[in-house]
């Protein structure tokens, strides 16, 4: 049973760009598809399916932090069959090698979460990307002259951390490049489900400079950053 997505399981792709912000779930759908479906209002977070030149994709707006995150991708993958799911947000730097408006492909999250604790107790699971999305995405963001870096996340639980300072230089020391708050989450149910997974990231804060786009540019722009998802789905 889906509550918190509630629609006829025909109106969702198989294939399913999950953007946190459910304006930005807007934003992609009504600027790169077509013929749109509206599926999904429930709390406010969009759902919507058209195509993009021919084929078939789904926009879903998860929320902020892995338990929402969690409800979203467990209903797309149970309930309505998704099977390549494409995480496309935001990340705060913690590396030189990326500034802002850059594009990271998350290749593995670290986390300090307590979801995959609560699953897996003492077992050390390790949530990495599906190998055949991340190689074509590497592949495709060269193809379309993109600056896009591959590396590891740090996946938190908390925005407003009060112990930030110490875990983001413990992520750095590492080797993580940035930090955002759902990657573990997609990766761990992926390979659960058996499903295809990926998070592409555009840089959007710097934990190093202190530097930011504006909150209304995240919601409305990094369309570079989707346009690299849809190619690495679809071509």
């Amino acid at each position: 049973m889906s509550i918190h997505i509630v629609t006829e399981k025909s109106l969702v792709a198989p294939d399913v760009l999950l953007p946190g912000d459910p304006l930005r779930a807007e934003h992609i759908a009504k600027t790169f598809l077509t013929d749109l479906v509206h599926y999904n209002t429930i709390r406010g977070m969009n759902g919507y399916t058209g195509l993009w030149n021919g084929h078939r994709v789904s926009v879903q707006g998860t929320g902020m932090g892995m338990p929402s995150f969690s409800i979203y991708a467990h209903e797309l993958i149970d309930a309505y069959g998704a099977k390549r799911l494409i995480r496309v947000g935001t990340c705060g730097t913690m590396s030189e090698e990326l500034n802002l408006r850059d594009i990271l492909i998350a290749q593995a999250s670290d986390c300090d979460s307590g979801m995959n604790l609560s699953r897996f107790g003492l077992y050390q699971f390790a949530p990495t990307a599906t190998y055949v999305l991340l190689e074509k995405a590497v592949r495709t963001a060269k193809e379309l002259n993109l600056k896009a870096v591959v590396g590891t996340v740090f996946t938190s639980d908390q925005f407003y951390d009060e112990k930030a300072e110490e875990k983001n230089a413990l992520a750095m020391k590492a080797g993580a490049l940035a930090v955002e708050m759902e990657s573990a989450e997609l990766y761990t149910l992926a390979r659960l489900r058996r499903i295809q997974a990926l998070t592409l990231l555009t840089v959007s804060d710097s934990i190093l400079t202190g530097e930011h786009v504006p909150p209304k540019d995240r919601q409305n722009t990094f369309d570079a950053m989707i346009e690299l998802a849809l190619h690495t789905l679809f071509f």
